[in-house]
């Protein structure tokens, strides 16, 4: 029988699986030009509750992230993922596992999809696919949905899938728009919804 080891750097995880539209991966070197189309063409709808959406990034700045994250997911200490269409390889949003807290196998999943490809259940295909990774290659005692309780999408995505919805943190941060803001936590347990 062999053990996992202790430090997450040496986790063997798979870069990428697939959904039935989707394929879901580990962002690559190159992959800055489509997340800046698809960064700039949903400016607008992002603005309100991303940090990284107040201001249009050049494909450098989109480069670069794309860098800095390749990097993140390979020292496992931030997983993202981009949604790509098996259809056309499109990039149609992006998702992940985030927050990690590897001792206790907490998780959070995050998303954002791209204005065009909005209400097509992307998001929940793909929040469900990386449920499903993070159940079995991770081996998840809790998977983390958080949204701002005015985002009222992000919290359908979450019910859809299956998340129970645990509390609101009443007045919990400042907002992109610089109120105060609630944050819905959603969640999924080992032993009780998996």
């Amino acid at each position: 029988m062999t053990t996992e080891p202790s430090n997450p750097i040496l986790f063997s995880l798979p870069e990428q699986f697939d959904s039935e539209r989707l394929h879901i991966r580990a962002p690559l070197w190159g992959d800055g030009a489509a997340l800046n189309e698809a960064v700039i063409e949903s400016l607008e709808q992002f603005k309100p509750w991303f940090p990284w959406a107040q201001s249009i990034p050049s494909v450098e700045d989109s480069e670069a992230t794309v860098r800095r994250t390749r990097l993140q997911f390979l020292e496992r200490s931030d997983l993202m993922l981009l949604l790509t269409s098996k259809q056309d390889g499109r990039l149609i949003g992006g998702s992940g596992l985030h927050r990690i807290d590897w001792p206790a196998r907490k998780f959070e999943i995050g998303y954002w999809v791209r204005s065009t490809c909005s209400g097509q259940g992307y998001i929940a295909e793909a929040v469900a696919a990386i449920t499903q990774f993070a159940i079995q290659e991770l081996h998840a005692n809790r998977i983390e949905i958080r949204c701002d309780s005015r985002n009222t999408r992000s919290a359908k995505v979450a019910e859809r899938s299956g998340y129970t919805l645990e509390g609101v943190l009443r007045s919990e941060k400042c907002a992109e728009d610089g109120s105060l803001r609630n944050t819905m936590i959603w969640a999924k347990v080992r032993g009780i919804e998996f």
